[in-house]
């Protein structure tokens, strides 16, 4: 069997509704494998406006807005509609990419047809409720992600330490790696741009701590915040730069009254806001992959991040970077004062991140999930055939 073979039925809670680094690298999945010849049919939520448009044939399917976080839409059914298309489509592999409701239901689905399912963890959820006071329901959802995880042939995770995680958690031991890649076109030391920079109202001689993401609190806005503050306490000479939107913008500028706050960027812009900045503090716990962190590294930045699953396979601490225990404010205010007062280190490991950026091609990445779904449909055709 060869990927041109492939008939891929793909779930997701957010294909491109909302731009975030879980749904573009669904989409660049998508494009290498119509690029190999496969067939695939994703069904999602939609939107009159996404956010950018979707890469390959996209079936809506019933969903209704999250209460208190309307720009994410929650599937509520695999409807009739979408079960005859999927029925006419006839798909030999189904890839599911969110714990919902309608995965669920396509899950089951698949197992009545007998057809292999794979999931593609891309955060981890449990953790999210942490932010928002709820701690104690963590091993309830922890339950409750298990129930789906163990029924799937197999999982995909962005990194081995959030697969080790996923072992620990019992949640299936059939775990392959899907990592992310790097665009080096818009990712790299080159896209610096001073005059840009300038006019953002950043001088060139004090060093930019870049923070790069969605503005919720799900991505350590309080720890980013805090350490800034210790900075601040400690009179150590730095510049703030935010790139994103999202619904703390305001909390979080009001936490940051001089950082300058450019919004949203994307392609080409986004490589040069990166660029221009100093270093990247990325003090989130949620990721199972820091694609932040691997495009600042291409830039040739140093990381300061959280030692957690989003980076801790990606940064090398104490050589293109550091990893500190979450929450540490203290620690994180230590090493980013290093970082703005000793150029020379800034440079040294930002190098030494670029040089690993290089590991990171899209197309190698992809072809991994591919050679997964095979290798799921051949097993599930011996089982089937020793029956």
């Amino acid at each position: 069997m060869q990927t041109s073979d492939l008939r891929i039925a793909l779930f997701s809670g957010n294909y491109n509704y909302v731009r975030d680094g879980a749904n573009q690298a669904l989409n660049r999945l998508v494009g290498y494998l119509l690029r190999q010849g496969a067939s695939v049919r994703v069904y999602s939520p939609t939107i009159d406006k996404p956010a950018f448009p979707p890469t390959g044939e996209l079936v809506s399917v019933p969903s209704m807005a999250i209460p208190n976080r309307p720009e994410y839409r929650i599937p509520l059914s695999l409807s009739r509609k979408v079960k005859q298309d999927l029925e006419s489509f006839s798909p030999n592999v189904i890839h599911i990419s969110s714990p919902d409701r309608v995965a669920r239901q396509a899950a089951h689905w698949a197992r009545k047809r007998n057809l292999p399912v794979l999931c593609s963890v891309h955060t981890r959820f449990e953790t999210y409720f942490r932010y928002y006071n709820l701690s104690f329901v963590e091993p309830l959802v922890e339950a409750w992600l298990r129930r789906l995880y163990r029924k799937c042939d197999a999982l995909v995770a962005p990194s081995e330490s959030f697969a080790q995680v996923l072992r620990e958690q019992r949640m299936n031991y059939d775990i392959d790696i899907w990592s992310r890649g790097v665009d080096r076109e818009i990712f790299n030391p080159q896209r610096r741009d001073m005059d840009w920079r300038r006019l953002q109202g950043l001088a060139d001689e004090i060093p930019v701590i870049g923070f790069l993401g969605r503005l919720v609190m799900e991505k350590g806005l309080d720890v980013f915040s805090d350490a800034i503050d210790q900075l601040r306490r400690r009179e150590v000479s730095h510049q703030v730069m935010v790139i994103g939107e999202g619904p703390a913008r305001s909390w979080f500028e009001s936490r940051l009254p001089h950082a300058r706050f450019v919004g949203f960027q994307g392609g080409n812009d986004l490589g040069r806001a990166v660029a221009s900045m100093d270093l990247l503090f990325n003090p989130s716990i949620t990721e199972t992959f820091g694609n932040v962190t691997l495009e600042a590294m291409a830039c040739g930045l140093p990381v300061v991040a959280a030692k957690a699953t989003g980076s801790q396979s990606l940064v090398e601490d104490k050589v293109s970077g550091r990893l500190i225990t979450p929450g540490a404010i203290n620690q994180f205010a230590d090493v980013l004062q290093n970082y703005c007062t000793q150029s020379d280190l800034r440079h040294q490991h930002g190098h030494a991140g670029e040089m690993r950026s290089l590991n990171y091609s899209w197309d190698a990445i992809n072809q991994t999930v591919a050679d997964t779904y095979i290798r799921l449909i051949r097993q599930r055709a011996a089982r089937t055939m020793a029956t």
